[in-house]
Parts: C-alpha cells; sequence; structure tokens
C-alpha cells in the first residue's frame, strides 16, 4: 500500500459515482433556478468535492455540466414540547448544465 495524506492508500474508500448524488432539491427557488438559469439543485454525500458530482451528474442523466458550486447546510435546530435537538447537516450542489442540455427528472415537476 503507498500512503495518501498520511493514510494507507488501501484503506481510502473511493466512492462510488451512484453514491455520491443523494436526492433532487424540489423547491420553489429550485425551480425558478431550472428556468431562468437552466441550474439543478441536488443533495449529495459531504464528502463529494466537485469532480465527483460533475462525473455523477452526467453518468446519471447523460448530460454535459458547465459549472458545479457547493455549499454545507447547516441542520436546524428543532424541538418538541420540552425535547430539543438538531437536524443533520447536509451539502447542497448548484449544478449548471451546458447551453440546450435539461435533466428529464426535473420535466414533469
Amino acid at each position: 500500500c503507498q500512503r495518501f495524506d498520511g493514510i494507507p492508500e488501501c484503506e481510502v474508500k473511493r466512492m462510488n459515482l451512484y453514491d455520491v448524488l443523494k436526492k433532487p432539491k424540489l423547491t420553489e427557488k429550485s425551480g425558478l433556478l431550472k428556468e431562468e438559469f437552466n441550474q439543478f439543485v441536488f443533495e449529495v454525500d459531504p464528502k463529494a468535492n466537485k469532480v465527483q458530482i460533475k462525473e455523477s451528474v452526467e453518468k446519471a442523466f447523460k448530460v454535459e455540466v458547465e459549472k458545479v458550486r457547493t455549499m454545507n447546510v447547516s441542520g436546524k435546530k428543532k424541538r418538541l414540547g420540552r425535547h430539543q435537538g438538531k437536524k443533520s447537516n447536509w451539502k447542497k450542489a448548484l449544478i449548471t448544465l451546458k447551453e440546450g442540455q435539461t435533466i428529464e427528472y426535473f420535466e414533469g415537476a
């Protein structure tokens, strides 16, 4: 095994391209982004980087990606009566497709 950032390379888990995308975010704001700027919003694995996200979208939906923007979203604090908790943190990816490209999955929404 070769060393990779202090960890033996054989122990570094390679991420499957289909494990990167968790689910699409279908909100009012994501609908406006889709119509105006040809951008789509996904919840992705927190460990995924922009290159992995781009490859995953291109392979899963057979489209050409122009740009990927990511952001980490903090989980909201929630309470039910006197019990208090916190929702999980998650990573959001904003995918911009090249002109003329679209994702069929979002067309019915």
